[in-house]
């Protein structure tokens, strides 16, 4: 039985190599926060990581597809490069303006400390395989592939 979207964050699904999940939101922004969440919870328990690091982002792209895969790149940049974990994401508005979409967000996270973060899989790209942003009569959905 598939559950309505109001009723789930995001799901991990079946892929042989890789991590795959689907986000869900009653809005764009709900569900590309999920999709983040989804992101870094593949990684690390998210539950443990504080909000003392604030990162503003600000992105554009030609299409969804393209946003959602920036979205997730960059964070998974910031993760890598400023060696920051992130466990809470504010996606405050999705906008599409001359033939562009435009993505403005907050994460927050903490400095890495191995000592402290147990990872369980490491997260190498955000993939164009079998990427998918909708809307349904319950909200979005939008559905990842990243390389581990």
């Amino acid at each position: 039985m598939t559950l309505p979207v109001l009723n789930r964050e995001y799901e991990y699904l079946e892929h042989t190599a890789d991590a795959k999940f689907r986000a869900y939101g009653t809005t764009i922004e709900k569900a590309f926060q999920n999709a983040a969440v989804a992101m870094f919870n593949a990684m690390i328990d998210t539950s443990t990581i504080s909000d003392e690091v604030r990162e503003r982002i600000e992105l554009t792209s030609e299409d969804l597809d393209g946003l959602l895969v920036d979205w997730l790149s960059e964070l998974l940049y910031l993760f890598e490069v400023e060696q920051v974990v992130f466990g809470q994401f504010k996606v405050d508005n999705i906008t599409g303006h001359d033939d562009n979409y435009s993505l403005s967000a907050i994460a927050c996270g903490e400095p890495l400390n191995l000592t402290r973060h147990k990872f369980d899989t490491e997260v190498k790209a955000v993939t164009y395989n079998e990427l998918m942003v909708g809307e349904n009569k319950e909200g979005w959905v939008v559905q990842v592939v990243v390389d581990t």
